[in-house]
């Protein structure tokens, strides 16, 4: 693609769209306060999602961005450490049960999936579904067809009509979903407000979040607090956010912060357990940081961990997450001496992006070496974006890498693990995000452990 050069165009019937690849051309793009519009196929989101952080633009969504930042403060996230470990356990326990029952290897992605669920429900909403106990879990599989049903919208053209869709058989499995996902959102509002005005009558006063600086220092001043306490908090009584204000962004978070996490885990997993020298350095950190201790995680522990992050970052580069986002363009843009027409979609492909030969030599390899921090020196600030970056970058990547360090740590303490398929078997899907389409599938051996 890259002989093409630096800009592609592409037809979609009548209309065009232009791939970029290239950090100069991200920079263009994604630093642009202007060019901060979503390509439309994020409009397939908004039955779901509404026009929530993900989807908003213009004045609502730097009005919520604005809003929400402040959830997302170091001290805020260090409060939900005791989750990761915990969900973390559970995890551990599932895998420890099926290592000894599936000796010839397993797909460890739903295990992963349904523990960032775990994670990502208690830490949005305050409320335990615990997808990982059971299963079967309405929510859970409500929100694995809705991702089905997105990719369809988006690679099948007669599914993009709004009308054909909604005599589809897509169409009404998306009701019946949206119907369990709005449904389980609304109670728990509904549920948190009750309990909220209960405790402000028993304590005579609101259980409140302080801004007390123009940081946007959110500090919780008597309980650990959900990111739905802070909304309905910031909600001020419906003034500011009104219940379905909330339910767009606790939605949108439940979204992006399941499915993209549980991607990133799976593929360092594979990766690390594809490369046994890997593998061995980040057993020997983990034992320098942990011993043959039982002990959770802790925030200290994590910047410790410096190996273990270098992989998550290096497989990241591989598989990124969110492998091609779109932006519209509101005027005329040059890039790479093109003039791109206002009103045309850029398709940002960052898979391509971070396979860059002059900035990652031989970019196919697993090397987590290339993000030591002698090495990432120099390089071009937009060849490695992950979590996207300028303005619309994500807001969540502390609460990711943090996550993704805990529940890999928490593995790697207790089982030796190995990969089971090589890469180039395992086959890409692209649905909203770059997920293995047969799973990933590895052996797990128990580590011998002392318990304190």
């Amino acid at each position: 693609m890259r002989s093409c050069g630096p800009v592609l165009r592409v037809w979609a019937g009548p209309f065009p769209n232009f791939l970029l690849f290239t950090p100069e051309a991200f920079e263009t793009v994604l630093s642009s306060k202007k060019l901060i519009d979503k390509g439309t196929e994020y409009g397939f989101l908004h039955p779901w999602l509404g026009t929530g952080l993900l989807t908003s633009t213009g004045s609502k969504w730097s009005t919520r961005r604005k809003m929400l930042t402040p959830a997302f403060h170091f001290k805020i996230l260090e409060d939900f450490f005791h989750v990761f470990n915990e969900q973390s356990q559970v995890l551990i326990r599932k895998l420890g049960a099926i290592s000894t029952t599936e000796k010839d290897g397993f797909d460890i992605y739903p295990f992963i999936s349904r523990c960032t669920l775990d994670i990502i429900c208690e830490t949005a909403m305050g409320c335990k579904i615990e997808a990982q106990t059971h299963i079967d879990s309405e929510y859970l599989q409500a929100v694995l067809s809705m991702c089905r049903i997105l990719n369809v919208r988006t690679s099948q053209p007669l599914m993009r009509s709004d009308i054909l869709f909604k005599l589809s058989s897509h169409g009404a499995q998306q009701r019946r979903n949206l119907k369990i996902l709005h449904g389980f959102t609304d109670g728990v509002i509904q549920k948190k407000k009750l309990e909220r005005k209960q405790l402000n009558l028993i304590n005579k006063e609101p259980t409140s979040v302080v801004n007390n600086s123009e940081k946007d220092d959110f500090v919780p001043t008597k309980k650990r607090l959900a990111f739905l306490d802070l909304l309905i908090e910031a909600s001020k009584d419906g003034e500011l956010l009104s219940d379905s204000d909330i339910r767009e962004e606790v939605d949108t978070f439940m979204f992006e912060g399941h499915d993209t996490s549980t991607a990133a885990i799976s593929w360092s997993l594979h990766l690390i357990g594809s490369h046994p020298p890997v593998m061995e350095l980040v057993n020997k950190e983990l034992e320098r940081v942990f011993g043959n201790s039982n002990r959770s995680v802790t925030m200290n522990d994590l910047n410790e961990l410096k190996y273990l992050e270098c992989c998550i970052k290096e497989a990241l580069r591989l598989f990124p997450s969110v492998p091609i986002t779109a932006r519209n363009l509101r005027e005329d843009t040059v890039i790479h001496d093109y003039i791109l027409p206002a009103n045309t979609t850029v398709l940002l492909v960052t898979y391509f992006l971070h396979r860059d030969p002059k900035y990652y030599p031989d970019p196919e390899l697993f090397q987590p070496e290339r993000f030591f921090e002698e090495n990432s020196r120099g390089r071009h600030p937009y060849v490695y974006v992950p979590f996207s970056a300028g303005p619309r970058n994500c807001i969540g990547q502390k609460f990711a890498m943090m996550e993704q360090k805990v529940i890999l740590a928490n593995i790697f303490r207790n089982f030796h693990l190995q990969a089971k398929d090589k890469r180039d078997e395992i086959v890409l899907l692209n649905e909203v995000v770059l997920r293995p389409r047969d799973g990933i599938r590895v052996h797990l051996t128990p580590r011998l452990k002392e318990s304190l």
